[in-house]
């Protein structure tokens, strides 16, 4: 079998690089990232050497006006920004906010590697599976003493079982084929976020990366965010397998499981996650009268009701920028309960005793200059 996974929104499933701003150079609207090699090469036969060196070692980002000339001619790869209003962004952001997240690739090219799919449709059945009850059980366990490292992790085991037990264990999806890497754009993101204006009612803010900075009213008020996305349309495809042997009767009683697995159901638990994401998104872009974010949400809703009519596909978000509500199997974040369990992690306990919606905030893709979209949204399709 076969999957194809299509690009809805800009797309990124990082490798845990970054370009920094002395690997490449901006020049005619694009991202020059420059061949290093080559570059010392050439600079080896001469004196220019050390004066490229002492640069390198040295400074923020390359001066153009003396090496310039090797965004021209010695670069690796180029790659265009989404739209040419990025490069006035970029040349005024400020240089620690320069490093651009690239896409995960191989010897061959870039690629979409098969566990980041295989890890969102666990997440999908993980969080249809879930309910109050077992809410409860993680929140009993805590001690505000003692918080728990993984304080969900029991609760995933009760739904896909343990290490050589696990339900998922049936699947494997390969990574996909290389693509071309005329595919990608460098995008333009800023974190949005919800400012009270009393009464229960709320306006959209833009968020700043410095401490104690005051969130501002205007996209350009933000921190710009520069990363290397596949662009919608994009399609990565490669092999599904199923290994039957799991859907036996006697394996499916010594493993434990209730019924063997099932992928129409696997995919309806996807669909089902999807809907419930981009509900509290679409409330969200109501909140901020964020009226483009809207439009794409609903096309979104769209292509969720096809994937529904069909028994082989569902909706998916994946990879980087996806923020809380890409990753958490539980979404109800006003339960009590959940409340409880976030506000000992210190990483939400500010944000959870603000009485704001949590999540109060998103990361934004702008299109044409405008905020418009969510990252990572795709269309999984299984022949």
């Amino acid at each position: 079998m076969r999957y194809r996974l299509s690009c809805l929104t800009p797309l990124l499933v990082g490798d845990g690089g970054k370009l920094s701003p002395i690997d490449y150079m901006v020049w005619k609207d694009q991202v020059n990232v420059l061949d290093q090699r080559r570059i010392f090469r050439l600079l080896a036969k001469g004196p220019r050497l050390e004066g490229y060196l002492t640069q390198i070692k040295k400074a923020e980002k390359l001066d153009f006006a003396s090496w310039g000339g090797f965004a021209q001619n010695f670069a690796g790869r180029r790659i265009p920004f989404e739209n040419p209003a990025c490069a006035a962004h970029w040349e005024r952001a400020h240089t620690e906010n320069l490093h651009i997240p690239t896409f995960v690739s191989g010897p061959a090219g870039p690629y979409l590697p098969g566990t980041a799919m295989k890890g969102a449709l666990r997440t999908g059945v993980v969080s249809v599976h879930w309910d109050e009850d077992t809410l409860k059980e993680v929140a009993a366990r805590i001690q505000p003493d003692r918080p728990l490292r993984r304080p969900a992790e029991s609760g995933e085991e009760s739904v896909v079982g343990p290490g050589g037990t696990n339900r998922m264990k049936f699947l494997s999806i390969a990574d996909s084929a290389p693509v071309p890497v005329a595919s990608f754009k460098v995008y333009l993101l800023r974190v949005s976020t919800l400012l009270p204006k009393g009464q229960g009612r709320y306006e959209l803010g833009w968020k700043q990366s410095s401490r104690g900075a005051t969130d501002g009213r205007r996209p350009d008020d933000s921190t710009p965010i520069f990363a290397e996305m596949a662009t919608p349309g994009t399609t990565f495809e490669g092999s599904w397998q199923e290994n039957g042997f799991f859907s036996q009767p006697e394996i499916v009683r010594a493993e434990g499981w209730r019924s063997a697995p099932d992928r129409a159901v696997l995919l309806q638990a996807a669909n089902d996650y999807a809907g419930q994401q981009l509900a509290l998104h679409k409330q969200y872009a109501q909140w901020t009268g964020l009226i483009l974010l809207l439009k794409h949400i609903e096309e979104l809703e769209a292509h969720l009701a096809a994937a529904r009519a069909q028994s082989n596909a569902c909706l998916l978000n994946l990879g980087w920028g996806g923020g809380l509500f890409g990753k958490s199997a539980w979404l109800d974040t006003a339960n009590e309960s959940y409340r409880r369990i976030a506000r000992q992690l210190p990483l939400y306990t500010r944000a959870i005793e603000s009485g704001l919606p949590f999540p109060k905030t998103r990361r934004i893709v702008f299109l044409n200059n405008q905020p418009a979209t969510l990252p990572g949204w795709s269309l999984l399709e299984v022949e």
